[in-house]
This record gives structure tokens, C-alpha cells and sequence, in this order.
């Protein structure tokens, strides 16, 4: 049987090139804190355990790795002295150790477990991910020979020949368990910086007669985060992989460069997604909804068949079930659409619950909010709101009842009623003239004040 894995994340850097007061490893990409990303991704090779290696006072970064038990290194001393901080949490592991980054959050799944499972094979002390870089110079070299992993360079120690190799070192490595405490042991800090780096181990394995293997990925995956510029570019990439993955799964994106998706949205086959649309995060759409342009959903259930936009947004706690249709300049929060039910657009919906094959006119607003509390507006099924009609919460509207248009409602509409919540209308025969030529010579008189 094989033993499993157990995973080191290291996630000590100061990230200063960030310029931020979050640390480097909770900023989001596609939603999630980048943290998050390597934890999923390591997480799906099942390890035995992970450990995450922090920074002094890095409560934050701490408590991101919850379920995961964290080792604090108290100096930057490198990623050898990182490693040896989590030697304590790893007493008794005797499989795999894999070492990964959590600033470099889009190497996958598929990508570890083949170093792992390369590592097993070939019985390797140390196993090395590498990639050939269409720029190799500010990379460490991986000097492979007869297949081997010799050692590896890093670029300013790289000699003439050893510059022009491409095959270069991604830091993330496999140890062998077994070996790790006596690797990292053997590790020296004899260099410019006097830092202890786990690259060493490769070399330091080969002169135990040891194996050391290097295995090749691609270059996209191992696209570190260190600055603004970096963290755009690591999103622009996972964003056009999340697109990738939703057309390969029967998704239709219009024009997939403009639209945003997040790490945990859910799209079904024959969804369609029109261009200028953001998912945020927590958005589950089923077959056949169609999500038109400039909408913006976040947290939220799309029913089979719904139809959102343009110009909607649907907001944290909404439910919109089969074939409901949101319209234009259309928001919802925290509201339940009911089968069929329509709101076509100009409307507030909050905190609402909206009953199957109702109809919400047009500048229906949903009072919710008066200042302290929120509080719901529950209408029933087949009911209708007339346009421009202000529901002042708390208030329910009965199954089938009617709202006339221009009413303010303050109190609960029975089943089947017609409410009329408004103003008595006054008609003054022949006025009109006389209260134009009124204003008019008003408009004219102040002109002629201005112009003085």
C-alpha cells in the first residue's frame, strides 16, 4: 500500500511588494484568497496532513489555513529553515513530503500528483518540478544527467553553459519522509544571502547516493504572485481557465473574454451567458437559464430555465427558481423568486419572498429598511403589483391578490383583495393654460434678475 502524502505550505513571506496591509496570500483571485487555491489543490491528493508554515504575527494567514495546523519560523532564514519549522508536525511521516507555495496559487492538482507519483516509482530521496521557460534567466537551472537530477543552479551561481539551459526550477520539491529530517540537517547557509535553501537537497541526496528526479510541467502553472502586476496576471489566467473549463462542460459564453467567474461558480450544460457579465462568488446557475448582459450575481441560485437581464443584479441570499424571469435595471437581495414569477424590470427586491407566477410592476420598490432593521415582504403566489408601487415592510400580499399601480402599502393585503394605497386623484378643468403662462412669465422674470 502506499503511504500518503503529507503537504508543506509555505506562506511566511512578507510580501512588501504588495503594498498592502492583507497579507500577500489572502488577496483574492477569482473570488477566493489565493491561500485558498493551493489548499484546495493539495487537498484533492487526500494527505495524511498539511502543515502551513507562517510569518511571525500572521494571525490572519493563520486562521486561513483552519482545518490545517500551522508552524511559525520565526526568521526568514529560507525555505530550507521553513521546512526544518514544520519537522515537529510531520514526527512520524514516512511517506512523500510535498513542498509547495502558498503565493503561487495556479499549479494544479493533475501537476502534483504526478511528481508524487514519479517520486514512488523512481524510489526518489528528492523530486523537483520543473518547466521549460521561454525566459529562463532569473530561474535556478535543473541539471539533469542520464535522467538523473544532479543538482541545482540557481541563476546568479550559473556558469556560461549551465545559463543557456531552460530547464529551469519551479521550488516545488517531493522528499522522501524517511529522509527529510537528515536532508534538511545537511543543509548549510555558506552562501551571500547565509540563508538555508531546500534546493540544496537534491545535491546533498545524489552525494548520499540517494536518487534525485526532476519531472517537467508547464510554465503557466508556476506563475508566482509577488506584486499588483502579478496578482492581475495570475487572475487573467485562472479566469481563462474557469472559462475553458465551463464551455468544455456545455456552457455557451458568448464572448468568454468578458465574463468574470469565480472559483466555486456552478454552471450547468446549456447555460448561456451573454458578454460584460461578473459571477461572484457563491452562484449556482441551472440548464437552460440564460444570464444576458451587464448582470452582476453573487451569491445566489439560478433556477432551470431563468432568464436575468440585462442591466440585473442579484445580490448574497437570493433564490430565483425555474423560469422566472429578472428584467432590466432589476435587484434583488436576499429575496426568493418563486416559480414563474416575473419582474421585468425597474424594481428593488429586498428581502422579499416573491410567490410562484406573481407579476412586480415596474419601480416596485420593496420598503425593507427603515433605518435599524430590515425586516421581509412576503407576496403570494399569482399576485400583482402594479407599477410604482412601494411595499412598506413588514407586509404580505395574499395569493392572487391586486396592488393598483402608484400605491404605498403599510398593511397586509388578504387573498384575492384589490389594495389601492393612494392619494385621490383631483382634475381642475381648464387650468392647464393659465398655470403655463404662470410659470413661464416666473422662468422669464428670474432670467432677467440673472442677467442684471
Amino acid at each position: 500500500m502506499k503511504s500518503p502524502v503529507a503537504v508543506v505550505v509555505l506562506a511566511a513571506g512578507a510580501g512588501t511588494r504588495m503594498k498592502s496591509a492583507r497579507p500577500k496570500v489572502l488577496h483574492p483571485l477569482a473570488g477566493w484568497p489565493m491561500l485558498r487555491h493551493v489548499l484546495e489543490n493539495v487537498t484533492r491528493l487526500r494527505p495524511a496532513r498539511v502543515v502551513g508554515v507562517v510569518g511571525p504575527d500572521a494571525k490572519e494567514v493563520a486562521a486561513a489555513f483552519a482545518p490545517h495546523p500551522t508552524v511559525v519560523q520565526r526568521r526568514p532564514l529560507g525555505t530550507g529553515d521553513a521546512v526544518k519549522a514544520a519537522l515537529a508536525m510531520l514526527k512520524g511521516h514516512d511517506g512523500p513530503v510535498l513542498v509547495v507555495y502558498a503565493d503561487a496559487p495556479l499549479i494544479t492538482t493533475a501537476t502534483l500528483r504526478k511528481l508524487v507519483d514519479a517520486c514512488r516509482r523512481d524510489k526518489a530521496a528528492v523530486g523537483v518540478l520543473g518547466f521549460r521557460a521561454h525566459d529562463p534567466s532569473p530561474y535556478g537551472r535543473l541539471i539533469v544527467q542520464d535522467g538523473k537530477l544532479e543538482r541545482i543552479v540557481e541563476s546568479r551561481d550559473a556558469d556560461e553553459i549551465e545559463k543557456k539551459i531552460d530547464f529551469c526550477n519551479s521550488g516545488v520539491m517531493c522528499l522522501d519522509g524517511a529522509l527529510l529530517a537528515a536532508l534538511l540537517g545537511a543543509i548549510g547557509n555558506d552562501n551571500a544571502k547565509g540563508e538555508f535553501y531546500l534546493t540544496d537537497a537534491a545535491a546533498i541526496a545524489r552525494a548520499a547516493g540517494h536518487h534525485a528526479i526532476a519531472v517537467a510541467g508547464e510554465e503557466a502553472e508556476f506563475q508566482g504572485v509577488n506584486s499588483r502586476a502579478e496578482l492581475a496576471l495570475a487572475e487573467r489566467a485562472l479566469q481563462q481557465r474557469l472559462r475553458a473549463a465551463a464551455m468544455d462542460a456545455g456552457v455557451t459564453l458568448v464572448d468568454p473574454e468578458t465574463v468574470w467567474l469565480s472559483a466555486d461558480t456552478r454552471l450547468a450544460a446549456d447555460v448561456t451567458i451573454e458578454p460584460y457579465v461578473r459571477l461572484g462568488r457563491g452562484v449556482t446557475i441551472a440548464s437552460h437559464a440564460e444570464i444576458k448582459s451587464f448582470c452582476d450575481l453573487e451569491g445566489v441560485r439560478i433556477g432551470k430555465g431563468a432568464r436575468v437581464g440585462p442591466f440585473a443584479r442579484i445580490r448574497p441570499g437570493s433564490d430565483v427558481a425555474d423560469n422566472v424571469h429578472i428584467g432590466n435595471f432589476v435587484e434583488l437581495k436576499a429575496t426568493k423568486m418563486g416559480r414563474g414569477a416575473k419582474a421585468n424590470h425597474l424594481a428593488y427586491l429586498g428581502d422579499s419572498d416573491i410567490g410562484g407566477a406573481s407579476n412586480i410592476g415596474a419601480g416596485t420598490i420593496a420598503v425593507n429598511y427603515d433605518g435599524y432593521g430590515k425586516y421581509r415582504t412576503v407576496i403570494g403566489a399569482e399576485a400583482f403589483i402594479g407599477s410604482n408601487s412601494s411595499l412598506v415592510a413588514p407586509v404580505r400580499v395574499g395569493k392572487g391578490a391586486n396592488v393598483a399601480a402608484g400605491s404605498v402599502i403599510t398593511e397586509d393585503v388578504p387573498p384575492g383583495a384589490l389594495a389601492l394605497g393612494r392619494a385621490r386623484q383631483a382634475t381642475k378643468k381648464g387650468r392647464a393654460a393659465p398655470l403655463r403662462a404662470k410659470l413661464k412669465a416666473r422662468a422669464a422674470a428670474a432670467k432677467r434678475t440673472r442677467q442684471k
